[in-house]
C-alpha cells in the first residue's frame, strides 16, 4: 500500500499504513483473494444480519460470500491515469548506467504518488528522439520552421 488516502475506500482514512489490517465496509472496493482476485462492492458486513462480508460486482451480478475477518480481502488500489513531470533534475548514474527522472503518476481516484522513471541508454535515446519530434510539431504548430 502507498500510504495516501483512497476516496474510493470511504473506510480508510489518510492514516492509512502499510501495518493496517483492511477491514472493508459498505461501499468499498475489495478484492477476494480466495476467487482469484475478483473485485466486488461491499453490500453486507458481518453482523448486519450477516456472518460474512458479502460482495457484489461493481456492474451487478450475483452476490458471494467472504469470510468474516476479511482474510482473503484486499483493497482494490486506484488505477493510474497519467504521469508528469516533476521538477527536479534529471540525475545519470554511471555505475547502473542509467538515468532517472523523478515524475508524479496521477490516479483516477484524484491521488498522486511520486515515483521515478529509470531510463537505460537506448530508452534515453529512444525518448530524445521521440521528444525531438514532439517538439518539432509543436514549434510547426506555432507556425516555425518544421
Amino acid at each position: 500500500m502507498s500510504g495516501r488516502p483512497t476516496p474510493h475506500l470511504p473506510s480508510q482514512g489518510a492514516e492509512l499504513g502499510t501495518t493496517a489490517p483492511f477491514l472493508p465496509q459498505l461501499g468499498d472496493l475489495a478484492a477476494d483473494t480466495a476467487r482469484n482476485g475478483r473485485v466486488g462492492v461491499v453490500v453486507a458486513l458481518p453482523g448486519e444480519g450477516a456472518a460474512t462480508y458479502h460482495l457484489r460486482p461493481p456492474g451487478g451480478g450475483p452476490a458471494w460470500s467472504a469470510p468474516a475477518d476479511a482474510s482473503t480481502l484486499e483493497p482494490v488500489p486506484a488505477r493510474p491515469t497519467h504521469a508528469t513531470l516533476l521538477v527536479t533534475d534529471a540525475v545519470y548514474d554511471p555505475r547502473a548506467k542509467q538515468g532517472s527522472v523523478a515524475i508524479v503518476v496521477h490516479h483516477e481516484d484524484g491521488g498522486r504518488s511520486e515515483a521515478a522513471l529509470i531510463l537505460t541508454p537506448p530508452d534515453l535515446e529512444r525518448l530524445h528522439a521521440q521528444t525531438g519530434r514532439i517538439l518539432a510539431d509543436h514549434e510547426h504548430s506555432r507556425g516555425g520552421a518544421p
